[in-house]
């Protein structure tokens, strides 16, 4: 017999989508019992090697994006596209109807409309999480029939809205900065190292961990799991600036995609063996461990996806933002203004990123006493580390509108 669940979890085809449903999942498993939980992603997606690991059970469905632009080979990449959600609506319909879940959250991508809809159909809850300051095209539709949208930010514009913060990963959550960057240097002092306000005991700080040099300024460059080409040549540019400079570390997480390239054209050494006196400067083509680079900079350099800013927010880490252009909805935008209206965060527009104007920026921030301290503070005070907490409360408070819930049994 199949197994029942309390909840399916739906969504994926990116990190930024992965990520947020995983937390998720794993704090409603926390609550309701081992075998409670089931994963639906997409074949496509990032959800086989992500989630390979995690313990949970999986499903994978058909299914790929639709394009935003005309030209013929879109017109056939579209046709493609629908009759592959057709197949995943399908699928997606037996699912529920074999797993008969209390409650069904979408967290976004390609995976969650296919998944909310066979769920609305069999009069399930949806519960929708939604972790930019712009929702997308699939979230509007689905927070047409959601009980509730779990949303990052206020004045998120979707129906029934419920302020929990995005769902970030535990090891980001636990470096929350919640009492602000001097306390975390004091810790690190006290330590032996810098801390980075990660907490007590012999573990190892963040910049120990990513084999960063002690005593200078570390600014991280991230563009993405496979690179933002435009980001990637200002951070290069940025590195050729700042050759003479011993006092700053820049740690650039290049992405698998411009790894080849990014090393060919490396203006320095790329694999800090700088020496003491000249700039130290480490490309790495992928970081699983991109909680320990928030809590190492003194400043980062990104693009602005929804959990990116998140995660930035809980671990308080002052930084540049270049919006991805043509992001749908512009909703990169959108997110980096909750950091810069805040005075979190300086926004560089693509077209104008270069490396001049990031070493401009940069001086003017790491030149200013107190100026991160005061941009770290101001990003803590809009993080939310339970967040994850939060949506699951919301999700389960849903569930038990339609009948009590119970830790499942009888389930492998």
């Amino acid at each position: 017999m199949s197994p029942t669940r309390v909840a399916l979890v739906a969504g994926g085809g990116t990190a930024g989508h992965v990520q947020p449903a995983l937390a998720v999942a794993r704090e409603i498993e926390a609550r309701m019992g081992e075998g409670s939980v089931e994963l639906v992603g997409s074949r496509r997606g990032l959800e086989r090697a992500i989630l390979a690991d995690t313990g949970l059970p999986v499903s994978l469905l058909p299914g790929r994006g639709i394009a935003r632009r005309l030209s013929p080979r879109a017109v056939v990449d579209n046709v493609v596209a629908l009759a592959g959600l057709a197949m995943a609506a399908c699928m997606a319909l037996g699912l529920v109807v074999r797993r008969r879940p209390r409650v069904v959250v979408a967290v976004g991508g390609y995976a969650s409309v296919p998944v909310a809809l066979a769920a609305a159909l069999a009069r399930v809850p949806v519960v929708l999480v939604n972790v930019d300051a712009v929702p997308g095209a699939a979230n509007r539709l689905v927070a047409r029939f959601a009980r509730a949208s779990a949303v990052a930010w206020p004045g998120t514009d979707l129906a029934r809205a419920v302020v929990t913060g995005a769902p970030v990963r535990p090891a980001v959550a636990a470096l929350a900065r919640a009492r602000g960057r001097a306390l975390g240097r004091a810790l690190g002092q006290a330590q032996g190292g810098r801390g980075d306000g990660v907490g007590g005991g012999k573990a190892a700080s963040p910049r120990a961990t990513l084999g960063l040099p002690d005593g200078r300024t570390v600014v991280a460059a991230v563009g993405g799991s496979l690179g933002a080409r435009r980001l990637n040549e200002a951070v290069l540019s940025l590195a050729g600036t700042w050759a003479e400079r011993g006092d700053l570390a820049l740690y650039h997480v290049v992405g698998r995609r411009d790894a080849e390239w990014a090393a060919a054209e490396s203006p320095v050494p790329a694999d800090g063996s700088g020496g003491a006196h000249v700039l130290w400067y480490r490309q790495v083509p992928y970081e699983s461990r991109l909680e320990q680079v928030l809590a190492a900079a003194d400043v980062l350099v990104s693009r602005a996806g929804g959990m990116t800013v998140a995660e930035i927010a809980v671990v308080g880490t002052p930084a540049l933002l270049v919006p991805l252009p043509g992001a749908p909805g512009d909703h990169q935008r959108a997110n980096a203004r909750v950091l810069v209206d805040s005075g979190a965060a300086v926004l560089v527009d693509d077209e104008d990123c270069t490396g001049r104007r990031l070493a401009a920026e940069l001086a003017a921030l790491l030149d200013a006493p107190g100026r991160l301290d005061a941009m770290a503070d101001a990003a803590a005070a809009l993080g939310r580390p339970d967040a994850a907490a939060a949506v699951a409360e919301l999700v389960l408070h849903h569930a038990r509108a339609t009948r009590p819930v119970h830790a499942v049994e009888g389930t492998p």
